[in-house]
């Protein structure tokens, strides 16, 4: 019979063998001390029949038996130390800000209010305090969690064409709380910005414009453009006593009074015409439900639906959501509706710090404030927008706009034609640091500050003169802004954008699927793409019938078809 040490176990701590040479009834050496099953001096019998038990076992299962065992042995001895070393360090390897901010541990150890509170304005107007929150600052830290984080480059993949979201490096929730600054961003030249009030009388009617945004003159427009330590300009409820009531896009007195209560963070959408399906954010946080508020805008078509529909609905709230009605819609189109909630959300929460709009089409998968923490703050930025995935001048995309009937043709060359007066030219590299004239407009995060606010105003005041189409005139605002004060909006990739937001599916389309026995979408029921256990990609037993129509076609190939179905369903 072999000895243990034949089968080339090492010896050493965590439940090793003994030495080499030690067999059933070897003695341990004077002074040194036995180890695992190994004999102790002056041991009883009680240590050699286990001695003799273990080696009949190895005898039993063979070398390879053996050496599988010890295997599993030496995993359960590395995962035991690993579990006690986790236990042991627990109050200090759980302190992940500290490690990585050089900071004391009071920071994971702060209390987080459990309810909304207001912000208390200290005595500089331009400095919030949060109770119960600690705060860092640049110098309190040397290195960020994500810094050297690169997007890799994204594979290509056949089956899949067009645009697809890429990695995003964000920081724990606790951390983007943690860095949230406690200073507002400074807004150059301009402090004080005040909004313009008009009535019948005041009103001249041969201006373009309307009763919700004013009948702005050219040479308004114009000045509007010259930015000075305090201004006032049209910015959309030009009439009654403040946004919301009397003044076309009217609001509730009572839910007037709620948004005024929303003080930090506001994540809007909206819905008009009962176009779009509700999406319920998904990955939102405990922290996040205290202290940001959701609020989708919906008509009273909407509204009605939504009631009737949704097992949710309770107390104008359906999920995160609160829905509030608006009556008296100033426009009779949805799309020039919808624009005043996404660029004047600073006129209808008047104390709220931070903004996120996201188009009804769109549901929301990572926790808002991680999107202000990676785009506003890490960047030292007040407003960030995604770039369009494929067009970056603001000629392509109006031919586009024209090629899939987005808009009237007449008018959307009226408004080109007006920008190439003024200067417009096509985009190119030699316009660096701009990296695109054309955003892709249905994701806006954003600080309320002086310049940022006067940005949406003056784009507002754009969709108001011209089209709809707010990507043409993006470019034309931010550039008269920058050549005055050097302040343009932050643009990020739009495959990072993809990353935070899932595509959804307005209402008409889905039902319309549903009338005809297709499937919808899975994006528009399960938005992961994650395959569950048990799943396949295999189709339904619905779309037998597809396969015997392809097989009936054995006499086309099948590569030559898909080519241009590909494309053009990628161009659409």
């Amino acid at each position: 019979m072999s000895g243990a040490a034949s089968l080339g176990l090492r010896t050493g701590s965590c439940g090793s063998l003994p030495a080499a040479g030690a067999g059933a009834g070897a003695a341990v050496p004077v002074g040194r001390k036995a180890r695992g099953w190994g004999l102790r001096a002056g041991a009883g019998g009680g240590d050699k029949e286990r001695l003799q038990l273990l080696h009949r076992a190895l005898r039993l299962v063979g070398r390879r038996g053996a050496g599988l065992l010890l295997l599993l042995a030496v995993a359960s001895a590395a995962l035991f130390c690993s579990l006690f070393a986790v236990v042991k360090d627990d109050n200090t390897s759980s302190i992940i800000i500290a490690s990585n901010y050089e900071v004391t541990n009071a920071i994971q150890n702060s209390v987080y209010p459990s309810t909304t509170r207001p912000l208390m304005m200290s005595n500089d107007h331009n400095k919030f305090e949060h109770p119960n929150r600690l705060h860092l600052s640049p110098g309190n830290f040397t290195n960020h969690p994500c810094e050297g984080f690169a997007v890799p480059p994204i594979l290509f993949d056949k089956k899949r064409t067009g645009p697809r979201p890429c990695p995003v490096c964000y920081v724990s929730i606790d951390q983007a709380f943690a860095l949230m600054p406690l200073q507002a961003s400074p807004s150059p030249v301009l402090e004080n910005l005040d909004y313009a009030l008009e009535d019948s009388v005041t009103a001249n009617f041969s201006n373009p414009g309307s009763a919700f945004g004013g009948h702005l003159s050219l040479e308004q427009r114009n000045k509007s453009f010259d930015i000075t330590n305090s201004m006032t300009v049209h910015c959309g409820f030009v009439r009654g006593k403040k946004p919301g009531q009397g003044t076309g896009f009217d609001i509730s007195d009572d839910d007037l009074l709620e948004m005024e209560q929303c003080r930090e963070l506001v994540v809007a959408s909206a819905i008009f015409g009962n176009y779009d399906m509700i999406q319920h954010p998904r990955n939102v946080s405990e922290l996040s439900k205290a202290n940001a508020c959701f609020y989708m805008f919906v008509d009273e078509e909407t509204m009605a639906y939504v009631k009737n529909s949704s097992s949710l609905y309770k107390d104008n709230k359906v999920g995160l959501w609160r829905l509030v009605v608006v009556r008296n819609l100033p426009y009779e189109d949805p799309r020039r509706t919808g624009k005043i909630p996404k660029l004047l959300l600073h006129r209808l929460f008047p104390n709220v710090r931070f903004s996120v709009w996201i188009d009804a089409k769109l549901q929301l998968v990572v926790d808002p404030y991680l999107l202000l923490e990676r785009f506003l703050w890490r960047k030292n930025s007040s407003f960030a927008i995604s770039r369009h995935y494929r067009r970056f001048d603001v000629y392509e995309e109006a031919e586009a706009n024209k090629a899939a009937g987005k808009y009237d043709n007449a008018s959307i060359d009226e408004q080109i034609d007006f920008y190439r007066n003024e200067g417009l030219t096509h985009y190119s590299p030699a316009k660096l640091p701009i990296t695109s004239d054309v955003p892709e407009g249905c994701v806006i995060i954003r600080e309320h500050v002086p310049i940022s606010n006067l940005f949406t105003c003056l784009w507002f005041n754009e969709v108001e003169r011209f089209t709809a189409r707010d990507q043409i005139s993006f470019s034309t605002v931010r550039d008269k802004i920058r050549a005055k004060v050097g302040w343009m909006p932050q643009m990020f990739l739009d495959c990072e954008r993809r990353n935070f937001v899932v595509q959804a599916y307005h209402r008409e389309l889905l039902e319309q699927m549903i009338a005809s026995g297709r499937n919808t979408p899975p994006i528009a029921v399960e938005p992961s793409r994650k395959i569950r256990p048990g799943s396949s990609r295999r189709a339904p037993p619905s779309k037998k019938p597809v396969v015997r129509r392809k097989k009936e076609k054995k006499s086309s190939s099948r590569r030559r078809v898909a080519k241009p179905v590909t494309w053009a369903m990628d161009a659409v």
